[in-house]
């Protein structure tokens, strides 16, 4: 395994001066962001896209640097039914799957997305429960004509780039939100559909990560590094279902944390032995999102954790086997 971070913590740094930080702190890959959510501060597609040279410099400055890419991000939301904004996430998905290619990088991150309930719809319809029964007539219209056509029409584009593998963040208020809606999706598309594996969304939901990545053996295709805090006291009230302000860390029943701050070590050599188990040895990705942390403090703080836990060696017999 490799110890990683997802680029957006820099983005007020410039490329190279991040790439620099990085490596100072025994960081070995980094996770770039080329459009949707996580911005495209430290990678311009249009540059790059049909461009040697500009592509061979980038190269560089990583692997002068030790430094390798452990996968392109472009998370969004190219099912929105408001046509003007799916197209604009399709294009930029697009582009990223492009400059994956050129970069000689196989897998590219985003989100599945979610439809609205109609043709119609102005805004996308998260159905996370069967009754009335309209919601299941719902669901079925979403997937059947929204969700599975245009991953697989995607995911053939991907193909005819090289691309191996793309990788959905299993997040709520998207059709793939666990490990069942993702392996569906994976059975509908084929096997170039797998997981970008989050423990931090999944914490708050109920569903613990090392059984989640049992299940998912051999569909886990890159891993963020992001805890989450449950608080007790409010959950015992209002159960884990909140739309308060990530801001209200008080009030609100979870909060994203740095990683040991919301489950211990335990927890985590748990994860990470369950990786090793299920066959994946590649980037743990820092995502930096607490509020209660600089990003640079979050960071480091996470650095320092997870160098003491990752596995980074291949495993052996016990000696007296």
């Amino acid at each position: 395994m490799k110890l990683g971070v997802m680029n957006p913590i820099l983005s007020d740094m410039p490329f190279e001066k991040a790439l620099d930080y990085l490596a100072g702190i025994g960081v070995q890959t980094i996770e770039i962001g080329a459009g949707g959510y996580p911005g495209n501060s430290h990678l311009h597609s249009e540059e790059l896209i049909g461009n040697p040279e500009a592509i061979k410099k980038y190269k560089n400055a990583l692997a002068c640097r030790g430094l390798e890419i452990s996968a392109i991000s472009c998370h969004g939301n190219p099912l929105h039914p408001q046509k003007a904004v799916a197209d604009s996430f399709d294009s930029q998905f697009r582009k990223a799957l492009e400059v994956a290619s050129e970069l000689g990088v196989d897998t590219v991150i985003g989100f599945s997305g979610c439809p609205g309930d109609c043709d119609n719809s102005l805004y996308p319809n998260w159905i996370v429960c069967p009754w009335p029964g309209d919601n299941l007539t719902v669901l079925n219209w979403q997937w059947n004509e929204k969700i599975i056509p245009y991953w697989t029409k995607t995911a053939e584009y991907a193909k005819s780039l090289g691309i191996s593998r793309i990788a959905f963040e299993m997040h709520p208020s998207f059709a793939v939100y666990n490990p069942e809606t993702l392996l569906k999706l994976r059975l509908a598309v084929g096997d170039i559909i797998g997981a970008n594996f989050d423990p931090s969304h999944l914490f708050w939901q109920g569903i613990e990560p090392a059984a989640a990545i049992s299940a998912l053996r051999g569909a886990i295709y890159h891993f963020h590094a992001k805890d989450t805090a449950i608080n007790k006291y409010n959950t015992a009230v209002n159960g884990v279902l909140d739309t308060k302000s990530y801001g209200d860390i008080a009030g609100r029943s979870w909060v994203f944390r740095t990683v040991g701050y919301g489950h211990g070590r335990e927890e985590w050599t748990g994860i990470i032995s369950a990786l090793k188990l299920a066959g994946y040895d590649g980037a743990l990705s820092i995502e930096h999102e607490d509020g209660l942390m600089t990003p640079r403090e979050g960071l480091e703080k996470a650095v320092a954790f997870l160098k003491e836990l990752i596995i980074f060696d291949e495993g052996g017999a016990s000696g007296w086997f």
